[in-house]
């Protein structure tokens, strides 16, 4: 019974053999053309899926004047973008958070950026602690980030995913104190604020006077936010020898610094540093800031700027599209975020690709970008590159901001 039923069974797989080997045929290629089609779909959908560019910034808050025109920028660079087609085809999405200057607040806005909002790329933050504090999850993450903030510290010593649209508060020290020792100054009064940025400058400035050979007599300190500033004040006036003083901080003290400097009759220049070149600083200080001099990133005298400057014409260009948006001039802020996203659009057009990895490398081997900071060349040393006229030196005459250079 058992042998006939096998007997059976052979006699069918023979009798249709063909049909079950064609049948089997036409199953695979079926299975074939599904799993080509579907790696096509995926394809195209990844073709057009949104290029996402993530941004944490201090949009509220004490740094709500560093944030907020750097998202209003990117926001109209972003749309410009769409309207001229996006890159490589793809339409760009910005994803933003305020994280205040909070950086415990950064790392969670990073992780969800990343995890989360699958973005591509990030922009941001506002200040030193916040992005200080996201470092590590951008390394681990190995996604690109162009950092706003000002310090040199983000990319000194160089981390692989990490590259800076800003100047450097230690290119500002430089500016400042060539402009001293051109001068003939030999010998300086200091007074700081406590706060991160001014502490930060002042060990930076101190350094390059040391390098300079211009002698530091008096190193005063108060309360960042405070308009306690007449004793320090006073003692550095006790100095007979002191031919400058610079005052280094950002926010209303310099203001405060300003007024009583000229009240207790001081004789000798008083310089700020680029924390303060902002129209608030003008208004607080009125007839009192009449002769400071500080150094300013381009922006701030763009239409004073000669017409042979390479960046003359891109700056008058943003300010114009800014102004006629947002019905505001953009300040320093909002260049740093002018040149990063622009940063990242060069990267990608030049490495042809959205890959992580090569959008890097052709960030890294940027060169000869004309921003609205100044000229740039990166390297695998150097993941800034601004050259030295980053900053230009002003006076303040009559209100306005008057290029010495």
């Amino acid at each position: 019974m058992v042998i006939n039923l096998i007997i059976k069974m052979q006699e069918y797989f023979l009798k249709y053999k063909r049909f079950l080997y064609s049948f089997l045929v036409i199953i695979i290629f079926v299975v074939i053309g599904t799993l080509r089609q579907s790696t096509t779909v995926l394809a195209q959908e990844t073709d057009f899926k949104p290029l996402r560019i993530g941004t944490f910034l201090s949009i509220t808050g004490q740094a709500s004047f560093i944030g907020a025109p750097a998202l209003a920028t990117l926001k109209l660079y972003v749309n410009l973008l769409n309207l001229q087609g996006g890159l490589l085809g793809r339409k760009v999405e910005l994803i933003d958070y305020d994280v205040g200057t909070d950086p415990r607040t950064a790392q969670i806005a990073v992780r969800r950026l990343i995890y989360f909002d699958k973005v591509d790329a990030i922009i941001g933050g506002s200040t030193l602690g916040a992005t200080m504090s996201v470092l590590p999850i951008i390394s681990d993450a190995k996604i690109p980030l162009i950092a706003l903030a000002n310090s040199r510290e983000l990319i000194n010593p160089v981390r692989k995913w990490v590259f800076k649209s800003s100047q450097t508060h230690r290119m500002a020290c430089n500016t400042i104190l060539n402009d001293m020792q051109g001068r003939g100054i030999e010998s300086l009064g200091l007074i700081s604020g406590d706060s991160g940025f001014a502490s930060t400058t002042r060990a930076h400035c101190i350094e390059i006077a040391k390098i300079l050979g211009i002698s530091i007599i008096s190193d005063e300190r108060y309360r960042s936010q405070t308009r306690n500033v007449v004793e320090p004040l006073k003692r550095i006036k006790t100095k007979l020898k002191v031919q400058a003083v610079l005052n280094i901080d950002f926010g209303s003290s310099p203001a405060y610094v300003t007024r009583e400097f000229r009240k207790l009759g001081f004789d000798v220049p008083l310089y700020q540093t680029h924390g303060v070149a902002t129209l608030n600083y003008l208004d607080l200080s009125g007839v009192a800031a009449e002769g400071v001099k500080l150094p300013v990133p381009p922006i701030m005298i763009a239409e004073k700027l000669d017409d042979e400057d390479p960046i003359k014409s891109i700056l008058l260009s943003y300010i114009k599209l800014y102004e006629g948006r947002w019905e505001v001039r953009p300040s320093v802020y909002g260049s740093y975020a002018f040149d990063a996203i622009y940063l990242y659009a060069s990267a990608i057009r030049r490495a042809r690709s959205f890959e992580r990895e090569k959008i890097r490398k052709a960030l890294e081997r940027t060169e000869n970008y004309v921003g609205a900071n100044g000229l740039v060349k990166m390297s695998s040393e150097d993941h800034l590159g601004l050259y030295s006229k980053a900053f230009r030196m002003v006076e303040i005459r009559d209100g306005e901001w008057v290029p010495i250079d």
